[in-house]
C-alpha cells in the first residue's frame, strides 16, 4: 500500500522492491526454521525464533509506516472485465502457483520424495532463491526480451519445472523444478501490472485493485484446490493440473502481440 500511494515512477520502483523483498523474506524464513530443525530444535522454538525476528524487522520498519489511509476513488468492490478480467485471471493462475509452492512444495518432498521434515522448507526456500533472482534482473529482461516472451517463456519454464518436480523420482530434481518455477514465475505478474495500467478499458484505481483481488484469491484458493484433488486423486495429480494452468499462462502470451500497447 506504500508503494501504491508513491507517484508512478517511484510507486513502480517501490512496488518490485517490495516484491522481491517478500521472497527474500520467504528465503530466510525457510532456511532459517529449517535450519534450526535440523540442528535439533523443537517445531515451537523454531517459530517462536522466526517470529522473534519478524517482530524485530517489524520495528526498525515502523518509522516508515503510513500514518495514514488514501482517498477512496473507486467503488468498494471492482469488478474486473474484459481485458482487465483476461489479466485478472492470468495473475489468479501465476498467485496460484505460488500459494501451491509455498504450502504444498514441503508436503511434496516428505510425502513423496521421502525428505525428512526437517529439511522439507528448502524446497520453497528455492523457489523463493529464483524468484528472488529473477525479480532482480526483471527490468533488464523485460526490455531486451518484451512482454511476450517473458509471458511464453516464464509460463513454459515454471510448467516444465512443476512436470520436473512431480514426475522425477528424485528430491534433488524437485528442488531444481521450484527454482525452475520461481525463475519462471517471477517477472510474469509485473509484466501483468504493467499492461493493466496501460489498458483503457476500466480506469487505474478500480482496475489495480480487481487485479490484485483476482491474484490474491489465487494464493487463497489455490492451496485449497490442491488438497481436494489431492484428497480424491493424487498430489502428483493435482501439480499436474497446476502445470496445465500455467501452460495456459505460456499460450495466452500471444495476447500481448504485436505490443503490449494492443491489450488497451
Amino acid at each position: 500500500m506504500k508503494a501504491l500511494s508513491k507517484p508512478v515512477t517511484v510507486g513502480k520502483l517501490q512496488q518490485r522492491s517490495t516484491r522481491m523483498l517478500f521472497f527474500i523474506g520467504g528465503i530466510v524464513g525457510a532456511a532459517m526454521a529449517s535450519g534450526l530443525l535440523t540442528l535439533g530444535a523443537a517445531p515451537l522454538t523454531s517459530a517462536l525464533a522466526c517470529v522473534a525476528v519478524m517482530l524485530a524487522v517489524l520495528c526498525a520498519a515502523f518509522r516508515g509506516l503510513l500514518p495514514f489511509g488514501g482517498a477512496s476513488e473507486g467503488p468498494p468492490l471492482a469488478i474486473p472485465r474484459g481485458i482487465v478480467l483476461f489479466l485478472g485471471l492470468l495473475c489468479f493462475v501465476v498467485f496460484l502457483v505460488e500459494g501451491a509452492m509455498l504450502d504444498w512444495s514441503a508436503v511434496f518432498l516428505t510425502e513423496q520424495r521421502g525428505v525428512q521434515s526437517a529439511q522439507a522448507g528448502f524446497g520453497f526456500a528455492c523457489f523463493s532463491l529464483a524468484t528472488t533472482l529473477g525479480r532482480l534482473m526483471g527490468d533488464a529482461i523485460v526490455r531486451k526480451l518484451g512482454p511476450r516472451i517473458i509471458v511464453a517463456g516464464g509460463g513454459s519454464l515454471a510448467t516444465l519445472g512443476i512436470v520436473l518436480a512431480s514426475l522425477v523420482p528424485s528430491w534433488q530434481i524437485s528442488l531444481v523444478g521450484y527454482a525452475l518455477v520461481g525463475m519462471g514465475c517471477s517477472n510474469i505478474v509485473p509484466v501483468l501490472f504493467s499492461a493493466v495500467g496501460r489498458q483503457r478499458k476500466m480506469p487505474q484505481s478500480v482496475a489495480v485493485p480487481a487485479l490484485t483481488t483476482l491474484g490474491y484469491a489465487g494464493i487463497l484458493a489455490g492451496p485449497a484446490g490442491i488438497g481436494f484433488i489431492a484428497r480424491h486423486s493424487s498430489l502428483v495429480a493435482a501439480f499436474l493440473l497446476v502445470a496445465a494452468l500455467m501452460a495456459g499462462v505460456a499460450i495466452s502470451s500471444r495476447a500481448f502481440e504485436p505490443a503490449a500497447s494492443s491489450l488497451g
